[in-house]
């Protein structure tokens, strides 16, 4: 295990006099005793703000069931970093995927969350080295050690979608196909401890990590898991800070980061977080149970704030996007339904067709990562991910909206508007009073299902940072690897609200079932 513990520089691995020192000059510069210094264009109005991921511990994570606290190293380095320069640290959680389009869309001043420091990154942003590391194949207890890279041809191995390990091991597959061996068949998973989880339930061979995110998982799950190898790769030896490309700031961060290590606080942070020997630190929690279903774990999840906060968002950000996509979708569907043919008309026919063609995930990521590039309006702190995604799932789910109205409004009798037309009525009596109650029972159906389906689809929100059910979910499984536990835990939130809504839906079927034309020509009979 020693060979891929994370190398000090020599001078540092002898002083544990000046390490002492480090670890009370750490303590009182996170409580903002440290030298203010002239703060960098990324600080603004007094505030750093990072962007980051909170399932990677120990960089950052979720200790307890405050999910809206993370901890870990990089927290305790951006906080030392804001202590220089008499900040206020803000830190935004989100999915890895959204972090560098977050830090181009200007949302944050820094990225941190245990990033590798590369050259491909570095032609778009700038970056400082902070911590030391090395990459490292990892397999099940038991797993025989491998010599070379090459002895992963063939076998499934699995990495974090949206790192850079799969160019790295798509480098290692190219060199196997021109031997004339099978390539790997990489796997890739949204988080880090999905990744983890394929390997212990042996549905891969491997997975690809960092030494100091391992350490973590090695105390965590006790002797569940061995290294099998560490290759020597030299563009995976250092953990980076990323920040928009500027000269001025880039000097001011790595002055900064240089004064840290120079006066021994990120040293004394490695020791606090045991990013150098699984053996001392925090102790991570076990996950070691001798039940198959730890009843305790569920229930503490199913009754935590955390997931009613989690669950309350959910259906926040439901109705409020429904509300708003109704009441676009029914003028919207007036106009598509008319057989005149306008201008208007082929736009709005546009407009439901584009909307309804694009992923959603995808509409949601342009709207909070690539508007604000051309609205800087939207880089505000008003433009919370919270009003992104009601506005993204409004206007897709309005598109959707709009062709169940216009089949409502399509299904009732003409002879019903010419009649109601013929006794005087004015065009929005008639809507009002004949058409829209008709159509209404017709659409009602279709209208909650489409609820029940934006209901589930709120999780994408969790890619842009919103703190909604599953984005509490993985992060609280990141922490603990309770898989099961956490995960029946949200099913049974998810469970009862679509069932509430479901009720719901056959009481007001029940409720105008008066309009149903057989059973009004059985009464008539």
């Amino acid at each position: 295990m020693t060979s891929f513990f994370f190398r000090l520089p020599l001078m540092q691995r002898f002083r544990p006099v000046t390490a002492l020192a480090g670890v009370l000059f750490a303590t009182a510069g996170l409580h903002g005793l440290a030298h203010a210094e002239q703060p960098p264009s990324f600080v603004h109005d007094g505030t750093l703000t990072i962007c980051t991921n909170p399932t990677l511990p120990p960089m950052t994570f979720v200790k307890g069931q405050d999910v809206s606290h993370p901890e870990g190293y990089d927290i305790d380095v951006a906080q030392a970093l804001a202590n220089r320069w008499n900040a206020r640290l803000s830190v935004v959680t989100m999915d890895f995927t959204g972090l560098f389009p977050s830090l181009s869309a200007q949302r944050c001043g820094l990225v941190m969350s245990g990033i590798i420091r590369m050259p491909s990154r570095e032609k778009s942003f700038d970056a400082v080295t902070y911590q030391d590391t090395a990459l490292v194949v990892v397999g099940r207890k038991g797993t025989p050690s491998l010599t070379s890279m090459d002895e992963l041809s063939g076998k499934n191995v699995a990495v974090e979608s949206g790192t850079s390990y799969i160019t790295r091991l798509g480098v290692v597959n190219d060199a196997l196909v021109a031997a004339g061996k099978p390539p790997m068949i990489i796997q890739q998973y949204p988080t880090e401890e999905q990744v983890v989880q394929q390997v212990l339930i042996g549905r891969v061979f491997a997975f690809v990590s960092q030494d100091v995110e391992l350490f973590y998982r090695m105390r965590q799950l006790k002797d569940k898991l061995h290294v099998l190898i560490t290759p020597d790769i030299p563009d995976y030896r250092h953990f980076a800070i990323y920040l928009r490309q500027n000269p001025q700031d880039l000097t001011a961060l790595q002055s900064a980061v240089t004064a840290l290590e120079t006066d021994g606080t990120l040293q004394a942070l490695r020791t606090k977080w045991s990013v150098t020997d699984p053996s001392t630190g925090n102790e991570a929690p076990s996950t070691t149970s001798s039940a198959m279903f730890d009843w305790a774990a569920f229930f503490s999840a199913l009754t935590s704030t955390a997931f009613l906060h989690g669950a309350l968002i959910t259906l926040s950000v439901a109705l409020i996007s429904h509300f708003i996509a109704i009441t676009l979708s029914v003028p919207i569907a007036i106009v598509l339904n008319s057989p005149q043919r306008s201008v208007l008309k082929i736009v709005l026919e546009g407009y439901v067709s584009l909307f309804r063609a694009a992923p959603t995930l995808l509409q949601l990521l342009f709207i909070w990562n690539a508007v604000p590039q051309f609205f800087p309006i939207f880089r505000e702190q008003w433009f919370t991910p919270f009003l992104a995604t009601i506005l993204a799932l409004s206007i897709n789910e309005s598109a959707y909206q709009v062709e169940i109205n216009r089949a409502a409004l399509s299904a009732v009798d003409p002879g019903q508007e010419l009649g109601a037309s013929a006794l005087g009525l004015s065009r929005r009596d008639i809507y009002w009073r004949v058409i829209f109650p008709q159509a209404f029972r017709i659409a009602l159906p279709p209208t909650i299902n489409e609820f029940i389906n934006l209901l589930k689809i709120t999780s994408l929100a969790s890619v842009i940072s919103l703190q909604e059910l599953l984005a509490v979910t993985q992060i609280q499984v990141a922490r603990t690897f309770a898989f099961t536990e956490y995960y029946a835990a949200a099913l049974v939130y998810y469970l009862v609200m679509v069932f509430f809504f479901l009720f719901l839906q056959k009481r007001v079927e029940r409720r105008f079932a008066w309009s149903d034309r057989k059973k009004v020509v059985s009464n008539a009979a």
